[in-house]
Parts: structure tokens; C-alpha cells; sequence
């Protein structure tokens, strides 16, 4: 399956609620040592969910040629 052009980028402000991770259907999010959301570029598919739910507003659906920066 090829890459979505699309991907999830969070934040440095990020509170690791968690909230990210329990909607990401494709399980491609997780807490980075209890401190932040991590999100595998490999399992993401950009759809936004995990966006729409967080608290904070500090997760963005941007290109992926834009996160590999």
C-alpha cells in the first residue's frame, strides 16, 4: 500500500492526554516516554481523527514531504 500524501504532526505543547491515541484507527500514535505523541510515519494515513480530538490543539494534518523537515 503506497503512502498517504498526507500526515499527522504534533506539536512541541503536546500534554500527552492520550486522546490521540485511543481514536487513531490505524494505531499509529503513541506517548513518547509518558512526555509526548509520537506518530509512526510508516502507519500514518492523515486522516485527521486524532486532530479533531486533541485537547490541546497542537495536532496539525500536514503534507508528509512537509514533516520530513
Amino acid at each position: 500500500m503506497a503512502k498517504s500524501k498526507r500526515i499527522a504532526c504534533v506539536g512541541k505543547e503536546c500534554v500527552s492526554c492520550g486522546a490521540c491515541v485511543k481514536v487513531c484507527p490505524f494505531d499509529a500514535i503513541s506517548i513518547y516516554k509518558g512526555l509526548h505523541a509520537s506518530v509512526n510515519s510508516e502507519k500514518c494515513v492523515g486522516c485527521g481523527k486524532c486532530a479533531a480530538v486533541c485537547p490541546a490543539g497542537v495536532i496539525q494534518i500536514v503534507a508528509r514531504e512537509a514533516a520530513a523537515v
